[in-house]
């Protein structure tokens, strides 16, 4: 059993079951020491002759009823008990889902996805077992073992000190070892992490590994992981042999020390009258000292198992005490974002980083108008629209959304406002259709479709055999670039939200298709407020306003034919993409 602030609630919740589960596992207990009584009663009965046909047939029914009984607890307390170990992973699971879809972008990029992956697997498996079993090995440990040391000392206290010697030995070895075999769990669970995230991460790259035929290499990368992850599992099981070892070894010794003593106190008994130590009573203390040997052995598990689920608890908490990053401010409102946005001397700088990224940004798109963002790679595009999303934080008073500062607005009504089509397109390994409807709850084809014609996508859906319903592969690997691309357009319009982001989400078209995209979105969103980032001046020069960023500073903002009279490094961009344009078609002439 595990204690902690992240799981002690589950104690709580799931009390009935672990109370019904306990009794009904108490109750097996008690039975079951009775059945030792019986058959050490049986025994003297006919060593002495006392016993008649009636007196053994109440004996066997009461072992009938017995073995009954001792069934229908076993049944109850499996569903209790072990119930409870799968409720509490789910619930522990799911709590830790939620955390993690609320913790900042610099938590993801910190921890890598085969490390968190591990969280959700193995170490959850083991808490499960902790919480299970080890509920079980605790009960037994206590009530079972407490009940037979009991019966064995009312039998003989003699015979009963002398057995426990070994068992303090044992206890001081258990503890000893128990220490050793936590730290060497946790490192285990680390490699076993590593190998996990190594894993994912070349599979996600077999098509890079492939084209520079780099098989060899990663081959050589994991197995030196592999090893690293068998060596450590190799120490664990060590330990664990090592503790189960001394444990059969001490078991034996007492079972020596019980047959040698035990059969002695029988003869004096028997040759000199000395004591009533009869051959049913050392069956009945050798069979008690059996049961007692699973509580014993129950113990050395419920160390392994407590040091197995003590170090993933370990790991799990340092997941679910992580504080978000990106939080709704205490006087955060509620919030019906209507879209006009303003950027009031905008400074941003990565978390740790020396220099700003951005740096006195500032100004205004109305509710309803179009802006383009267009600059060199690393001149502050993404970050701008990324401060919208509140990907980061940002400082108070230079970002506002009808005109009510950013980090004042429910993050939830903030999002829920914006459509944004990143760089990266994401798909889910999901239908065509429910990639397009992930904005919304209800599935309706008409709107899907409708959505899919606007982003000049669904005359290439209906190529494929099964049409919406297709499933994609792992992050969209079904279809091309452009039809990732214009499936996520399809998904953003299809939100229908009062500000529209699109992050170079045309680049992978060709001309003739992103004309057709651009023509739609214009139509489609008249009134509401549309961001462009783009590295083409095409995409964006039909748009209200247009705003040249280079090195993290504003250099022109204001319309194409604004900016071609009163910015020279816009006109030139213009210029120069015009030339490569014309020899671009000189080229395919």
């Amino acid at each position: 059993m595990l204690f902690g602030k992240n799981v002690n609630q589950y104690y709580l919740k799931y009390a009935l079951f672990f109370i019904v589960g306990i009794l009904a596992l108490v109750a097996v207990d008690i039975f079951q020491l009775e059945i030792p009584e019986i058959i050490g009663d049986v025994i003297d009965g006919i060593d002495e002759n006392w016993l008649t046909k009636s007196i053994l047939i109440e004996y066997m029914k009461k072992i009938g009823i017995i073995i009954l009984v001792m069934f229908t607890g076993r049944f109850l307390w499996r569903i209790c008990i072990f119930g409870n170990g799968v409720r509490i992973e789910a619930a522990l699971r799911e709590k830790m889902f939620v955390h993690l879809e609320n913790l900042s972008q610099r938590y993801l990029q910190e921890n890598k996805t085969g490390a968190l992956m591990a969280l959700f697997t193995n170490d959850l498996q083991t808490v499960r077992s902790a919480f299970a079993e080890g509920t079980l090995m605790l009960v037994d440990a206590l009530f079972l073992g407490s009940m037979a040391f009991m019966k064995m000392w009312k039998l003989d206290i003699t015979l009963t000190l002398i057995s426990s010697i070994p068992l303090i030995l044992l206890a001081l070895c258990g503890k000893i070892i128990g220490g050793y075999m936590r730290k060497k769990y946790s490192q285990r669970q680390k490699a076993f992490a590593n190998i996990s995230d190594f894993t994912q991460e070349s599979f996600s790259g077999i098509s890079v590994i492939k084209a520079f035929v780099k098989e060899g290499k990663e081959l050589l990368a994991f197995r030196k992981i592999n090893q690293d992850n068998l060596e450590k599992n190799v120490e664990f099981v060590k330990a664990a042999v090592l503790l189960q070892i001394l444990i059969t070894f001490f078991i034996s010794s007492i079972m020596i020390i019980i047959l040698g003593y035990g059969g002695y106190m029988v003869y004096q008994s028997r040759a000199y009258g000395i004591g009533d130590f009869t051959i049913g009573t050392l069956t009945k203390f050798i069979q008690f000292f059996s049961t007692l040997t699973w509580p014993m052995m129950a113990v050395a598990q419920l160390i392994n198992l407590t040091s197995q689920g003590s170090a993933s608890l370990k790991r799990i908490n340092s997941l679910l005490n992580e504080e978000p990053d990106i939080k709704d401010d205490v006087d955060a409102v509620d919030m019906e974002i209507e879209g006009k946005i303003t950027f009031d001397a905008f400074t941003f700088s990565y978390p740790n980083a020396e220099n700003s990224a951005l740096k006195n940004i500032s100004f205004t798109i109305e509710k309803g108008e179009s802006l383009g963002i267009i600059g060199r790679t690393g001149s502050g595009k993404t970050i701008l629209v990324d401060s919208l999303l509140r990907i980061y934080n940002v400082n108070q008073n230079q970002v506002f959304i009808d005109d009510v500062d950013i980090m004042k607005i429910k993050i939830a009504d903030l999002r829920r406002a914006i459509a944004y089509v990143p760089q990266d397109n994401f798909l889910f390994s999901d239908t065509i259709a429910n990639n397009i409807n992930f904005s919304r709850s209800e599935l309706n084809m008409d709107d899907i479709v409708a959505a899919a014609i606007n982003a000049d996508v669904h005359s290439n859906i209906q190529e494929f055999a099964n049409g919406y319903e297709t499933i994609l592969g792992e992050r969209g690997t079904t279809v091309s670039g452009g039809q990732k691309q214009r499936i996520s357009i399809a998904r953003a319009l299809l939100s229908d939200a009062k500000i529209l982001i699109l992050d170079d989400s045309v680049s992978a078209v060709d001309t003739k298709t992103e004309e057709t995209i651009l023509h739609n979105i214009r139509n489609l969103r008249a009134g509401k407020t549309t961001i462009f980032i783009a590295h083409r001046i095409s995409t964006i020069q039909s748009l209200d306003k247009i705003a040249l960023l280079e090195e993290g500073k504003l250099i022109g903002f204001g319309s194409h034919l604004e900016l071609m009279h009163k910015c020279p490094t816009y006109k030139k961009m213009v210029d120069l993409q015009r030339l490569e344009d014309e020899v671009g078609g000189v080229k395919n002439e």
